[in-house]
């Protein structure tokens, strides 16, 4: 009986410590799980799958891409701290709120600068720019809505902007309203996606037809086709108005504005700064884009047709000299070595 008893309690004791070994087993893997946003635009994928990459293959971590865009992604790091970064998060429209989560250390800025030479604003192409000279500021634009005629109406001009969810959609809204562009013949078209977006403007700039819209640079398509930033014509009404007014769903009286200096930061959640350790938060300090490179990238993503992930392959493949910087030597052998 003794004998039986001991046997009973050892072999209690082993289940109880094999469930112990799961438990603390599952319980880490699930800590080292990081979320990662790719958000739903060409540089923002990229960005995401380079990072899975290297933290995967150069620090061990496991990663998780999840769908992201500027509003649902910020709004779900600041509520429920997922997913774990945003690597191309611009941040115009959430600045107030995301300042506010930095002050009490819930997200943090790992890298205000991750892409040099960025831009967002107005555009038209280039051979409307050279047929009509005139047109060199927005304000110049909107009086003629004649030359942009509405595909569903053509006695409206067509003002594209950007897809539901993205932050500039926003900004684009009261803008309108700002400049009474409805009264002076005008009407919004939303593309519906950034790859409606991109296929607005492409198919007019390839026919030779005019386009005025939203868009942003480094971009495949501003490289490609030489696409004109237009000037707004008035004097920039300030951050306190485009944070308070512009860049919200509600604002009753917009101002007349040129757009506020873009501003992309890579965002991390506090759980992703702590358990990422100075590694991990180093690497995101020191991952920045050139402006050029990424532009380059793009073209090759549209041109091959390329996924975020096969863009990732390509771009550590063929440009060491732009990523090696932002590790150290043996974790850039590591990541080297992964992708062979």
């Amino acid at each position: 009986m003794v004998f039986n008893k001991n046997i009973k309690q050892a072999a209690l004791a082993a289940v109880i410590i094999a469930s112990l070994v799961y438990y603390t087993t599952s319980e880490k893997d699930e800590a080292v799980v990081i979320q990662i946003a790719e958000m739903d635009w060409a540089s923002a994928e990229l960005m995401a799958n380079v990072d899975k990459i290297i933290l995967e293959e150069g620090y061990g971590l496991k990663v998780e891409l999840v769908p992201g865009a500027t509003e649902t992604t910020f709004a779900s790091m600041n509520s429920k701290g997922q997913p774990d970064a945003a690597p191309e998060l611009w941040i115009n429209s959430v600045r107030e709120p995301l300042y506010k989560a930095m002050k009490e250390g819930t997200l943090h800025s790992e890298n205000s600068n991750p892409i040099t030479d960025l831009g967002e604003g107005w555009w038209i192409p280039p051979h409307t720019a050279k047929a009509h000279p005139e047109l060199k500021t927005v304000l110049d634009v909107i009086k003629r809505p004649d030359l942009f005629p509405d595909k569903e109406d053509p006695s409206k001009g067509a003002f594209v902007t950007c897809p539901a969810g993205w932050g500039c959609q926003l900004a684009n809204a009261n803008l309108f309203k700002a400049f009474d562009m409805e009264a002076k013949g005008w009407k919004i078209v939303n593309p519906g996606s950034a790859a409606g977006l991109d296929g607005s403007m492409s198919k007019a700039v390839d026919r030779g037809q005019n386009w005025f819209g939203y868009y942003w640079s480094p971009t495949a398509l501003i490289g490609k086709y030489n696409m004109v930033k237009l000037d707004f014509g008035v004097p920039f009404a300030g951050t306190e108005h485009w944070t308070s007014c512009i860049a919200k769903e509600e604002c009753d009286n917009p101002k007349q504005t040129t757009w506020t200096k873009s501003e992309v930061h890579t965002v991390v959640t506090d759980k992703l700064k702590k358990n990422g350790g100075a590694e991990v938060s180093n690497y995101f300090k020191n991952r920045t884009y050139s402006g050029a490179v990424m532009n380059e990238m793009l073209v090759y993503m549209g041109d091959n047709q390329a996924s975020g992930a096969d863009a990732a392959i390509e771009f550590l493949s063929t440009k060491p000299e732009e990523w090696k910087s932002w590790v150290d030597t043996a974790t850039a052998d590591k990541i080297k070595a992964a992708i062979k």
